[in-house]
């Protein structure tokens, strides 16, 4: 990334992947990202809990489409390894399901290819969400991935980092017009609807001083648009502590903070 030392490792400026492992409990991360998310947090108290609420719908989602015959998926904007990573999900249902996982930060490449350095059915690839052709002609894709078979696209998390909704929404297009019918396209993203718009102002501010320098809620509307001309599952375009949870949220309702959805070309 610009401005990243020869090692890809920048100490000083907040990564949003080390941001992320910050409010799940991680521990890659440095000071700069611990200040930065405590920030967060201090204005959006529930800004940790939305994050592990999106972490249990990507699992989710995977499962279902594990259990529905799904074998290759392509998670774009992986961030850096966690529990519960698609490869174990999906590996769960059946180990010879194939994974490729894209991130820009080469920090977060490097830890994935040295996690799956003897996992011959899955691997990391640095690319740009930003040039998914890039992301689809790249060897390590087309060595794994059958795209005249059903794939698993996952965007969870990461559209919310293209500010504009043009070119946002030409990446989802792109990438199902590649998809064989049969495959699912897997959106989460961040949204303000229930959030004071001081305070997302301030978020956004914070945002702005990390590695990928900007931040972009969006409304329901605008997230389901993503999924024009495809089946979406139920319960459709909800908060992703919701879809298809084994049990309700407890304790009191909190303010929306991610919409998920899964659909199918």
């Amino acid at each position: 990334m610009v401005g990243e030392g020869v090692d890809g490792v920048d100490p000083e400026t907040p990564n949003v992947a080390r941001m992320y492992d910050y409010y799940l409990g991680g521990k890659d991360n440095f000071a700069a990202d611990r200040e930065a998310a405590t920030r967060i947090m201090k204005i959006m108290p529930h800004a940790a809990e939305w994050v592990r609420s999106n972490r249990g719908f990507l699992a989710r989602a995977v499962r279902l489409l594990a259990e529905s015959g799904i074998r290759q998926f392509i998670d774009i904007g992986t961030g850096l390894p966690t529990q519960d990573s698609v490869h174990q999900v999906a590996g769960r249902i059946d180990p010879e399901s194939r994974v490729v996982y894209v991130d820009v930060d080469p920090v977060v490449v490097s830890h994935g290819r040295a996690l799956l350095a003897t996992d011959e059915r899955s691997t990391v690839i640095r690319a740009d969400l930003r040039r998914p052709d890039d992301i689809l002609s790249h060897p390590e894709t087309r060595a794994l991935i059958d795209f005249d078979r059903p794939v698993g696209v996952l965007l969870v998390a990461v559209l919310q980092f293209v500010p504009d909704d043009r070119e946002a929404a030409d990446i989802v297009a792109r990438l199902r017009a590649a998809l064989a019918p049969g495959s699912h396209l897997v959106i989460s993203h961040i949204t303000a609807d229930e959030v004071a718009p001081d305070v997302v102002g301030e978020g956004r501010e914070i945002y702005a001083t990390t590695s990928l320098g900007s931040i972009t809620p969006r409304s329901p509307a605008r997230v389901a648009a993503f999924f024009e001309g495809l089946e979406l599952l139920e319960p459709g375009l909800v908060g992703v502590e919701h879809w298809r949870a084994e049990e309700p949220p407890s304790g009191d309702r909190i303010p929306l903070g991610f919409l998920g959805a899964v659909a199918r070309r």
